[in-house]
């Protein structure tokens, strides 16, 4: 039966056929079936991604049942979980296990699979992102043959990590977890002036850094995120949460912006005085309470990796074209930073990145803004998130990339029929 999907962004929508398979067996007869048929078929998980990654050509897979921990072993940290599983009820199931990600982005509202096969990373100097805690992953092929996919297949291995759902339908992975602990967050106003000449410090005096900047302003907020010990209690107050993260964050600012969109004038001088309206926040809490928070505003969003020295012209460039054109973007940019890792088609491939993100109100207008972001990260050899909105194409994104060219070939050897491709696949990969 057909039915209307949309993603969460409201960019990209479809009328697919809907299949809901139940076990991972039922999903790989799904598949083989589809492959027989000539049918395209494609999984999705939350639909988090602003690109059409997950659109459906024809078929839609969706993965809402295949999701729970299969199993867990508290010495190793070793966890098998269901493709399906959000990443919400992953992080609490692991911590009652007495477990947590090494490392985690700042929503929780993806399914795991969703979020390693785009590349979803998180912030840390010494961190990759959360494909590093990948330790084995099992792959459906279009053939409907299920293959346990770990480094003792290093191309294979190489290639699945972030593999777009181009090469198979992820069922279940195994992650390299580590035992639970706490961060003390620290977070406060300064200005773009002082961090900037600094960020390279900032990054590595703390496991985890963030800075969000203004347009229109010369305002940031910083947030340091650093490890503490058990006893280290400083919970943040009820009410203060709900303030911040709830009211002030979601509901207050997600009424500003329905106000803003119809009068984009006022959109910089309320920049101003919302950024001078912060005031710093020290707190601890557990590591997925400290790294997520609640996002209801809806937005569309692009966002780039660019070697970590590159990161200040990159922001420079970017105010200097937000003063020029007075631009009206609601929205904060958000920059962070992650370690290299050796997975072909990960924006951390052999490289230390810094990750810089803009994002715009879903119902104001992005373009001008994001095409000029794109021209700016573009001299800095700027690889886009997959999840994420970019104009790049397969050309541009094979000179990106060092093993696009054996992604490429393994995808031809998995799946030569295309069973699982889509538009946006065949632009960024090829037909």
């Amino acid at each position: 039966m057909s039915t209307t999907w949309t993603n969460w962004a409201g960019t990209v929508t479809a009328l697919p056929e809907v299949l809901r398979p139940r076990t991972p067996e039922a999903l790989a007869g799904v598949v083989r079936d589809a492959a027989e048929r000539g049918r395209r078929v494609r999984p999705v998980g939350s639909g988090h991604s602003f690109t059409a990654v997950a659109r459906p050509a024809d078929l839609q897979l969706s993965l809402e049942h295949l999701s729970g921990i299969v199993s867990a072993d508290r010495e190793t940290g070793r966890v098998r979980v269901l493709a399906g599983t959000p990443l919400r009820v992953l992080n609490r199931a692991l911590d009652l296990l007495g477990l947590a990600m090494p490392n985690l982005g700042d929503i929780d509202a993806q399914t795991i699979s969703g979020a390693l096969s785009t590349g979803t990373h998180g912030t840390g100097a010494t961190l990759p992102g959360l494909t590093g805690a990948i330790a084995g992953l099992r792959l459906v092929t279009p053939d409907g043959e299920s293959r346990w996919i770990d480094a003792s297949e290093p191309q294979l291995f190489g290639a699945a990590r972030v593999g777009l759902g181009a090469l198979g339908v992820i069922t279940e992975i195994e992650l390299a977890c580590v035992p639970a602990y706490r961060l003390r967050a620290v977070e406060r106003p300064d200005s773009l002036d002082a961090v900037l000449p600094r960020i390279q410090e900032h990054f590595d005096a703390h496991r985890h850094f963030e800075l969000y900047w203004f347009p229109g302003t010369r305002r940031v907020q910083t947030k340091a995120n650093d490890l503490v010990g058990d006893d280290v209690d400083e919970p943040l107050a009820p009410w203060r949460r709900r303030l911040d993260d709830e009211i002030l964050s979601n509901t207050v600012f997600g009424a500003a912006n329905r106000l803003l969109v119809r009068a984009p004038r006022a959109v910089l001088p309320f920049n101003a005085i919302a950024a001078r309206a912060l005031t710093e926040r020290v707190y601890t809490g557990r590591s997925h309470e400290v790294f997520c928070t609640p996002r209801t505003v809806r937005f569309v969003e692009s966002e780039y990796a660019v070697p970590r020295e590159a990161v200040t012209d990159v922001l420079t460039d970017l105010a200097a074209w937000v003063a020029r054109r007075r631009e009206p973007i609601s929205f904060p940019v958000e920059v962070r930073v992650a370690a290299p890792d050796d997975i072909w088609l990960s924006t951390g491939y052999e490289r230390a990145n810094a990750y810089i993100a803009v994002h715009q109100y879903h119902r104001g207008d992005h373009r001008a803004y994001f095409a000029a972001f794109e021209d700016i990260v573009a001299a800095h050899a700027g690889r886009p998130h997959w999840g994420k909105m970019h104009r790049l194409g397969a050309d541009e994104l094979a000179a990106l990339y060092p093993r696009m060219a054996d992604f490429r070939a393994v995808r031809d050897r998995l799946d030569p029929d295309r069973v699982l491709s889509n538009d946006y696949l065949e632009r960024v990969l090829g037909p």
